[in-house]
């Protein structure tokens, strides 16, 4: 008899609204969905479809929604703790280049907070591995105002993983970085995925970078639209047929609202 296990992320019918827009507008309405031990789930949609919602609910970050979130198996808002098992990279914001911190007090931010700095001693194998992993090492005493963009990027998914997170969440990380950048982000991701075995949630509008990469596909526009395999996903043509037409609208009504 085969053993049963448990989802790490299970989401159930979660529904949430902001509380100055109209009742009758979700920004997400009844989306479910699980991640297992070692899934790489990309996670698709327009602007505007709710994913950054959704993660700040499985962070704990907002409480009032319906449904329920359990993250290995504890709801979220009533055991925070368990958010220490999760890492989190938000979408992407440039860095001040006079910033006064370095690669390495940075990294340490994810494992003692806000600790002292005199407490850095007890944790810099960790912190060090950490920076190794992202290949950063040459860097790790250099501000992180003078890196670039790319290596900026690698600085965090290092902070995020310095305490060894079962669960990795990702908000389109690569925004605003060229090809190259982003290639190197995804081999990292791989990496992570394939050998640290972390479990990962990743939002992104890179369909092709989704295909070749997730295992698992969700898509969501305020509802679920599909969750599934990745496979059955991208070789279902009417399937993106669909969500290529809920993008472009999603799109136009974005564009018009900032233009009224």
């Amino acid at each position: 008899m085969q053993h049963q296990v448990s989802p790490i992320a299970n989401i159930k019918d979660v529904t949430y609204s902001y509380n100055n827009s109209n009742p009758c507008y979700f920004v997400l309405n009844s989306i479910s969905f699980s991640v297992n031990e070692g899934d790489l789930l990309g996670i698709i949609g327009p602007n505007g479809a709710g994913k950054s919602t959704l993660f700040r609910c499985m962070l704990g970050l907002i409480e009032d929604y319906s449904g329920y979130i359990t993250l290995f198996d504890y709801d979220v808002r009533k055991y925070k703790n368990i958010l220490q098992k999760v890492g989190y990279i938000s979408q992407r914001r440039s860095i001040e280049e006079n910033f006064p911190a370095t690669v390495q007090e940075v990294v340490s931010l994810g494992i003692i907070g806000k600790r002292k700095w005199d407490s850095l001693s007890k944790y810099k194998e960790k912190i060090n591995s950490a920076i190794e992993i992202v290949e950063l090492t040459e860097y790790k005493n250099r501000r992180i105002g003078e890196l670039s963009g790319g290596q900026q990027q690698r600085v965090l998914i290092a902070k995020s993983i310095v305490n060894d997170p079962m669960l990795l969440i990702l908000d389109e990380p690569t925004t605003s970085v060229d090809q190259q950048t982003q290639d190197k982000f995804y081999a990292l991701i791989e990496k992570l995925n394939h050998d640290k075995k972390i479990s990962i949630i990743w939002a992104s509008h890179d369909l092709n970078a989704v295909h070749k990469m997730a295992n698992k596909v969700a898509c969501i526009n305020r509802n679920m639209f599909f969750h599934g395999d990745t496979s059955e996903f991208f070789e279902n043509q009417e399937l993106l047929k669909m969500y290529s037409e809920s993008a472009m609208q999603a799109h136009m009504q974005s564009h018009l609202s900032s233009k009224g």
